[in-house]
């Protein structure tokens, strides 16, 4: 988690142009609690109405408290390995909003232009025939399949189909041309994020898709005597509140960090949290600006500290320990580790240094190892224990009564 206590104050550049100046921050972690904890001007709660009807969401950097919640989501924009985030917490926590208000702050990609997503490594892996005839054109004229795009906010609604999850025959290629399977929202979420609301909610074939796509990063739809692979690299979140209903143990297992996001509890920043709240409600725009140098600087630091990922390095005698400790908390899942380090490692450089601490490892921690203890396995394996001593008891009988 964040720590709490003051945050340095960031160095102002002054613009010789007389905009607004150019504040620079130690580390990514600065800046987020810089930006959270900055009071609103009281002059804004006496603006108007601005009658905005377009959809703006709630700037990230606004949101008031859940620091480990705000954390999580910049971690796995940093370092997409870390495997998935899961909000865990009562409605009202501010669940949605965080993970929807991370428009303004996700990172570049290159993006397929082709309605397909054929892609120039498909070409590389499985020849001139893997991608569409319009693709293989393109690529034979030496033109680009790819472009720049920013990397996307994808939603599951509880609503949908398993055919609108992993997708089905596109009926307008059948009429024109030939059978061909579109595209669904695994693979239109690929190189982006999957948001999942309710995830305890959904049914259990869209559930095993979701997992079989994580998994693997690819999935394949057949239907009738046409198939189609597609590729699925997707940053999984869910949310859920306990009072609705549990989590499957195969989907809890598919989520890298795991955040319990709990109400306020500062009278003070209940207060404030209300101000930004209505300043939204009656002039987005206005409210958003508040925060637009800040949101520009997190933009660029995510993408450097993106670029600065494959530096971070954790020291061997630092993973040891942290795996006794792991084994100390009775954890059997390898993935506990692999995501503790991987965050670790994204925690790094968002704060500024390459070479894992055990400060960063402590960060990180209880978001990493959290719920991943399991009373069923545990109690399953103190029941067998009782007949492993005795087959090996009889065992070793056997085997001193041959000799």
């Amino acid at each position: 988690m964040i720590p709490d206590g003051p945050t340095p104050p960031p160095e102002i550049t002054p613009a010789l142009d007389g905009s607004q100046p150019t504040r620079h921050f130690r580390s990514l972690k600065d800046l987020l609690n810089f930006a959270s904890g900055k009071d609103l001007p009281k002059s804004m709660d006496k603006m108007g109405d601005a009658g905005i009807a377009e959809a703006m969401p709630f700037p990230f950097l606004a949101l008031v408290g859940q620091g480990e919640m705000k954390l999580a989501l910049l971690l796995g924009l940093i370092n997409p390995n870390i495997g998935g985030i899961l909000l865990v917490g009562p409605r009202g926590t501010g669940k949605t909003t965080s993970v929807r208000s991370l428009l303004d702050l996700l990172p570049q990609t290159d993006r397929s232009t082709c309605y397909y997503g054929c892609l120039p490594e498909d070409i590389e892996a499985g020849g001139i025939d893997a991608v569409c005839p319009e693709c293989a054109k393109k690529y034979a004229e030496g033109q680009p399949l790819t472009a720049p795009d920013r990397v996307r906010l994808v939603e599951l609604p509880l609503n949908a189909r398993l055919e609108d999850v992993v997708g089905g025959i596109d009926e307008r290629a059948a009429v024109h041309e030939r059978m061909r399977i579109r595209r669904g929202i695994l693979a239109q979420a690929d190189k982006n994020l999957l948001y999942i609301d309710e995830i305890n909610l959904l049914s259990d074939d869209i559930i095993d898709a979701i997992l079989d796509a994580a998994a693997q990063g690819i999935y394949t739809v057949r239907r009738g005597p046409v198939s189609a692979t597609y590729k699925a690299r997707f940053v999984l979140i869910g949310s859920m509140n306990p009072e609705e209903g549990k989590l499957r143990p195969q989907i809890l297992d598919r989520f890298g960090l795991r955040v319990v996001v709990r109400g306020l509890e500062n009278a003070h920043e209940r207060l404030e949290a209300y101000r930004r709240v209505k300043a939204y409600l009656t002039n987005p725009r206005a409210m958003i600006s508040m925060y637009a140098a800040e949101i520009s600087t997190a933009s660029a630091e995510l993408m450097a500290a993106r670029k600065r990922l494959h530096h971070a390095i954790l020291p061997d005698e630092l993973a040891n320990q942290a795996i006794g400790l792991i084994q100390k908390l009775g954890i059997d899942s390898l993935r506990a580790e692999i995501t503790w380090f991987e965050a670790a490692r994204a925690y790094a450089v968002a704060d500024g240094h390459e070479e894992v601490t055990a400060t960063d490892l402590i960060a990180v921690a209880p978001m990493a190892l959290r719920l991943r203890r399991s009373e069923f396995i545990t109690e399953y394996f103190n029941q067998q224990k009782g007949e492993e001593d005795e087959l090996k008891h009889l065992l070793n009988a056997w085997e001193e009564a041959k000799k």
